[in-house]
Parts: structure tokens; C-alpha cells; sequence
């Protein structure tokens, strides 16, 4: 009787080892959305964007981000305030008008990274990326902080 008994906690074991070792096999090599080959699911400029966050942050973030993951994919019109390089040396171009409180950062990919050095500030474009963070006003250091959008790249008018 106690043979069985440890041959069956060990089966049991062994079973949930497995299940646990699928279960990160699937997440780590599951395909990821191709942000550029999916359809765009809003378009705007720069200050609609801004002034629909800094309104009301919060319902921004519930309409454009999505807990499974898939946030919305946003293409976004405006002039170029600046462009960076964030500390994995992927580009950072931030659209900004004048006269607007916030802008977007939009952060490019490696794949991406070479169509944003060209950009001077100043070039009107449109940038399509997956949304992730409402713009805000941060009142323990009292200025604006910047729309987040990831996975960019400029949009060509053909796309």
C-alpha cells in the first residue's frame, strides 16, 4: 500500500512539473503581434491625444489599453520636439506641438530604429505604435509628463 501511494505522489509530480514546464515553453516562444503589420485601430494628432489624457487619464488608459495584453495600435500626426536614444539604444522621438502642455514619446525597435535618425526636429510625420501610458500631470515635481507609445515606426501613406 505505501508503494502505490509514492508512486502515485510522484507521478503527481511529475505531472505538474510538466505542465509547469509547457506552460513557460508557451510563454516564452508564443508569437508576438507584429505591431506594424496589424491594422490601426485610431488615428489622431498629437494635441487630441494630449488633451483626451491630461482630461481624464484614466479613461484614456481604459480605452486604449487592454489587460490580455493587446493595447490599442494608435498612429499618431505631428512635429518632432526631439529625438533620443533610450539606454537599450532603441530611438525615442518625441512629438510635440506648440502650445500643448505634454507630448508622445515614441519609442522605435531595433528593426525600426534606422527610419527614425533621419528625423529633424521640426518634420511634420505620423507615427504608428501600441499605446501604453496617458499623458499627466506629475504635481510632486509640478510639470507634465508624456504619452507613452512603444513598438513604432513612421507611417508611410501606402500602409
Amino acid at each position: 500500500m505505501k508503494k502505490k501511494t509514492k508512486k502515485k505522489i510522484l507521478i503527481s509530480i511529475g505531472s505538474i512539473f510538466i505542465i509547469g514546464i509547457s506552460i513557460v515553453l508557451y510563454l516564452l516562444f508564443a508569437p508576438h503581434r507584429d505591431t506594424q503589420a496589424s491594422p490601426i485601430d485610431f488615428r489622431m494628432t498629437v494635441t487630441e491625444l494630449v488633451n483626451e489624457s491630461l482630461e481624464n487619464s484614466k479613461a484614456t488608459n481604459d480605452k486604449y489599453l487592454s489587460e490580455d495584453g493587446d493595447s490599442k495600435i494608435i498612429a499618431i500626426s505631428g512635429s518632432v520636439a526631439s529625438v533620443e536614444m533610450d539606454f537599450v539604444n532603441n530611438q525615442v522621438v518625441r512629438l510635440k506641438e506648440e502650445g500643448d502642455d505634454a507630448g508622445v514619446k515614441c519609442t522605435f525597435m531595433k528593426n525600426t530604429n534606422k527610419n527614425a535618425v533621419a528625423l529633424s526636429v521640426g518634420d511634420k510625420i505620423t507615427i504608428k505604435g501600441v499605446y501604453r501610458v496617458a499623458a499627466s500631470y506629475d504635481e510632486d515635481f509640478e510639470e507634465y509628463e508624456d504619452v507613452i507609445v512603444e513598438e513604432c515606426d513612421i507611417l508611410r501613406e501606402n500602409s
